[in-house]
């Protein structure tokens, strides 16, 4: 079983494996006490000034104790990215690493604007939006009780959330999440494409990232 578990965990790829296992450790590390969610969500005076600058990493590994909302978030972010790290990126893993940075800076700049501490599920909605962009013909059937192409995913699942925890305040996270997953799609897939006829600056990672994670 300890096997299949790692054998598992080693054919996720890269990003998406950091990022889920880090999700869990850092949630299990709360569960047991050792650090506390006020510890970890961000705010610019937090941040900035009595500084913290890891809450503006943290914010996007906490979803939350262990619970149904934490293993809906995590299951969905999960599958989703992998697929996408694994096709649209495959071979390119700084560049989605770029991606998901540009997107997580537009969330820190928007987070006064709309009360969200914890700004790890809205991040996880922009690998699910920008795979459900990406596969605009695909038939899902969610859990299985209704079918959609892709393109409905993430509405679907924000409603799934909404059900989950029986409150708008709950989804509004993965709301922002669609959003910000909507700009950054625009930003590199339809600018690019049809405005610059080829990569830009937010679909190419920086050279020194490219080096850093061996995509060179």
């Amino acid at each position: 079983m300890k096997l299949g578990i790692d054998s598992w965990i080693a054919d996720v790829p890269p990003i998406t494996r950091w990022w889920g296992l880090s999700a869990c450790a850092i949630s299990i590390a709360v569960q047991c006490h050792l650090v506390a969610p006020l510890q970890l969500y961000f705010s610019y005076k937090s941040a900035l000034v009595n500084f913290q600058p890891w809450r503006a990493v943290t914010t996007f590994l906490y979803f939350g104790p262990l619970n149904l909302d934490f293993v809906f978030h995590l299951f969905f972010f999960m599958r989703y990215s992998r697929m996408l790290e694994e096709s649209s990126f495959a071979n390119r893993k700084a560049d989605f690493l770029w991606l998901l940075i540009l997107s997580a800076v537009m969330l820190l700049i928007i987070s006064p604007l709309v009360t969200l501490p914890f700004l790890s599920a809205p991040l996880a909605f922009v690998p699910i939006y920008l795979w459900s962009r990406s596969h605009p013909s695909t038939q899902l059937s969610l859990f299985g009780l209704i079918n959609i192409t892709a393109p409905y995913l993430p509405l679907a699942l924000v409603g799934f959330s909404y059900l989950i925890n029986g409150s708008y305040s709950a989804a509004a996270g993965d709301l922002v999440g669609c959003v910000v997953g909507h700009v950054a799609w625009f930003l590199h897939d339809v600018w690019a494409r049809e405005a610059m006829g080829g990569r830009t600056w937010a679909s190419k990672a920086p050279d020194g990232l490219r080096r850093m994670l061996g995509d060179d």
